[in-house]
């Protein structure tokens, strides 16, 4: 039960998946910045984000596991992350200039940037162990949601929730909220023998570290 649970977890916040994770926080905290009144106001905007950090890196590791250039989607060996790390480089690098270019919400950019960042320091470190890619993407998580309340918030937010009401919610609950789901992750990826606790910490300090780098950047 609890090895299915945890493979669940891996699966439904895979690291690829953050970036889209972080922008439906970032909607669902302050859609007023992103012009819009709701999260599904700018599905458009999520839909391109998933499509170009998710689905075109997936199928890029697909074709070169039909090409039997890796051995399996899980990417067990290391050496074997280095080619996907670097395809999914490319396309991190051109959102983060698209949203830039086209002068997004602040936070968003900032978040594509350390996004990016945290990806080829994942990259480096690989080089040397094996980092736990999901770690990254859990302190990637938390160090946006950190940020975020940090900078660009006032200490709550309305949040609709349709037929249940309106609802203030305060930003410190999301980021306790946040670090909760990124210990239950981690705790997931060591209960299925994925990664050691220093592959887990060091990728958790690269995800939260690449969040405040951009943010020294972009400011």
């Amino acid at each position: 039960m609890l090895r299915t649970a945890a493979q669940i977890l891996s699966v439904v916040f895979h690291p690829l998946l953050m970036v889209t994770y972080m922008l439906m926080l970032l909607l669902v905290i302050n859609p007023y910045q992103f012009g819009v009144n709701k999260m599904a106001e700018q599905w458009k905007l999520v839909l391109m984000v998933f499509l170009s950090t998710f689905v075109m890196p997936f199928f890029a590791v697909f074709m070169m596991k039909s090409l039997n250039m890796v051995k399996s989607m899980q990417l067990e060996d290391r050496y074997e992350r280095i080619g996907p790390y670097i395809l999914t480089g490319v396309f991190y690098i051109w959102m983060f200039l698209n949203f830039k270019e086209k002068q997004f919400p602040k936070p968003l950019v900032i978040t594509m940037l350390g996004s990016t960042i945290a990806l080829f320091l994942a990259f480096f470190f690989n080089n040397f162990t094996k980092i736990s890619a999901h770690a990254a993407g859990m302190g990637g998580l938390v160090g946006m949601a950190l940020v975020n309340t940090l900078f660009f918030n006032f200490d709550t937010f309305t949040m609709n929730l349709g037929l249940v009401g309106m609802y203030e919610v305060s930003t410190n609950f999301v980021l306790m909220a946040v670090i909760i789901l990124a210990g239950f992750v981690c705790s997931a990826r060591l209960l299925l023998g994925a990664h050691d606790e220093k592959q887990l910490y060091t990728g958790f300090f690269v995800g939260f570290a690449a969040q405040f780098i951009a943010l020294v950047f972009i400011r």
